[in-house]
């Protein structure tokens, strides 16, 4: 069957599946609404946490990232990860004993401030639109090649989906809605990935064959990378660190941390019936993230050598522009590939060299969804990694936009502004201020601000200085006082804004295709996007300071510190 008629199909059976478990899944209270009425099994709400986290940039960016920056693009595989061992262990079962609807619920109570609350939902939202900007630019960028629309369309369509399922269901619909988009983007991530390893080392699991020697060859597929990149005058791709060792760490304790104060995440673990499960259930998380987890190496090493022997069949012989397979062609059209015949022979030179160098844009964010075709695997295979792709943003979007409309429907306006309304009043307030982020969100991914579009580690970094240290203080220190809490957060999140704004004409940004050095302006060689552990030292220690200075908190929020961290009872199911 022709590609575009088959990928239409496979999206569109997707999607379908997708209305339709909202409209089984239709929350019918607040607490369907936030928590999806707080009886989600740990293991299902394990496999929708993974879909939730494994975004746009899991997906379609990482592996790409990885394949020109080599080891330096260790960073997202330690970070991400690493950063649910922290949220598993530190956060979530105390958050969820604590029992309430969203972080910033629990940030006013337990510094009894209303100011603190607010300055948490501001964090909040600063957080996950420019997280949620990347995502829809992805939803336009996959509709825009494998369905043949332009970006505008593709975006609108990937916001009627999402409006859908998030707003009739909540956090309801978007738990079961999640659970079915993880099975589908982790099919289109592993099934190309077996196909390509078998091709090239002739390894069905690819986790082995990136360490496997070259199919009917001694030579390791490795070795034969670093070769291969190193002659074109590439550095070499197995130990290259990205800028500096300070700046690798620095950018991996930044991802960490983020990905342990994301609001949207964290949200997740209030779903469960028992403290017992919040940890049980990041335990899951964990096995269905690393299953993506350890498979994009391999992705990303076989993606780089394939695209480059396809430049250079042969040492010095390189591949006539005229001659370029149908993937070039294809995604020439999209703009994220790009040739230029600077010495009008006809054929495609690509090097490190900028001069000599005719590939002259490369995108990282094609060479996920490029590889099946530059592989030449079958066409179901191809259009099975676009509903994976798709999939990939839609699930993380619904999780920020309903991150951020519990926010605003249960945090500003039930909490603060207006206390006394019903809890059927709150639930329409909810889906109004859902419907309103997504055309919000929306509106952004049409027009995104130059130094964010396509930087998910900037969101990271933010949610790094502005609420990590915030909940990290909340449940283990008593002496935390809300003027201490307050300003470091406002320290926090401010100082790395202001680094990010000082350096947005240099900062990398995921998605270029190449990657300059570090400015001699950036703090100790830190680049702008892992700032965030910068950030989150100044929020600990101006949070600590001010403390020091303050009145101690009132006894009984002291007490609720540690009942909150006491075990005792962890098995009982806990009210909301």
């Amino acid at each position: 069957m022709e590609l575009q008629t088959l990928t239409y199909l496979v999206v569109g059976a997707t999607f379908a599946l997708y209305i339709g478990i909202a409209f089984w899944a239709r929350a019918g209270s607040t607490s369907d609404f936030y928590i999806a009425g707080g009886h989600i099994h740990p293991i299902p709400n394990g496999m929708a946490t993974a879909a939730d986290w494994m975004s746009a940039a899991s997906f379609i960016s990482m592996a790409g990232l990885i394949a020109f920056m080599g080891y330096g693009g260790s960073v997202f595989l330690l970070g991400w990860t690493g950063g649910f061992v922290i949220l598993a262990m530190l956060l979530a079962p105390y958050l969820r004993k604590y029992g309430k609807y969203t972080v910033p619920e629990f940030i006013g109570d337990r510094f009894y401030s209303k100011g603190a609350r607010a300055v948490a939902v501001i964090c909040l939202i600063i957080c996950s639109v420019t997280y949620v900007i990347g995502q829809m630019k992805g939803v336009g960028v996959a509709f825009s090649r494998f369905l043949q629309v332009n970006y505008d369309t593709g975006l609108y369509i990937g916001m009627f989906i999402v409006f859908f399922y998030a707003v009739l269901g909540g956090m309801k619909g978007i738990t079961y809605t999640q659970i079915a988009q993880y099975c589908v983007l982790i099919l289109a991530y592993t099934i190309p990935a077996v196909f390509i390893s078998l091709q090239l080392t002739g390894h069905p699991l690819p986790q082995l064959g990136l360490g496997s020697t070259m199919a009917g060859t001694d030579v390791y597929l490795l070795d034969r990378l670093d070769q291969v990149v190193t002659e074109l005058g590439f550095k070499e791709y197995t130990t290259d660190v990205r800028l500096s060792k300070l700046n690798m760490f620095a950018y991996t304790a930044s991802l960490m941390v983020g990905t342990a104060g994301l609001p949207h995440v964290i949200i997740r673990f209030f779903t469960v019936p028992r403290v017992r499960d919040a940890r049980t259930s990041a335990g899951w998380a964990l096995v269905f993230i690393a299953i993506l987890y350890t498979t994009a190496p391999a992705v990303a090493g076989m993606a780089r050598l394939n695209l480059m022997q396809t430049m250079e069949p042969q040492p010095g012989q390189h591949l006539a522009y005229a001659e370029r397979p149908d993937w070039f062609k294809n995604w020439e059209t999209t703009g994220l590939l790009q040739f230029e015949d600077k010495n009008s022979d006809g054929l495609i030179q690509y090097s490190a060299n900028a001069e000599r160098n005719e590939l002259i844009k490369v995108d990282n964010d094609i060479m996920v969804l490029a590889n099946p075709e530059i592989a030449r695997l079958p066409n179901w295979v191809i259009a099975l990694v676009a509903a994976g792709g798709l999939a990939a943003a839609l699930s993380t979007a619904a999780g920020l936009l309903l991150a951020i409309s519990s926010a605003i429907s249960h945090d500003l306006l039930k909490g603060m502004l207006t206390p006394n309304i019903t809890e059927k009043q709150e639930l329409m307030a909810s889906r109004i201020a859902m419907a309103i982020a997504i055309v919000g969100a929306g509106n952004l991914g049409l027009n995104p601000p130059g130094f964010a579009a396509g930087t998910v580690a900037l969101a990271f970094g933010l949610a790094a200085s502005s609420i990590f240290p915030a909940l990290m203080m909340g449940i283990f220190s008593r002496r935390i006082t809300r003027e201490g809490a307050i300003a470091g957060m406002i320290a926090g999140i401010g100082v790395t804004l202001f680094y990010v704004f000082q350096h947005k004409g240099i900062m990398f940004i995921p998605g270029t295709a190449f990657l300059g050095d570090a400015s001699p302006n950036w703090f100790l060689g830190i680049e702008p996007n892992a700032f965030g552990i910068v950030g989150a030292i100044v929020n600990f220690a101006v949070a600590t300071g001010i403390s020091a200075l303050t009145r101690e908190p009132p006894a009984a929020v002291q007490e609720l510190v540690g009942r909150i961290r006491v075990p005792m009872g962890a098995d009982a199911p806990q009210q909301h």
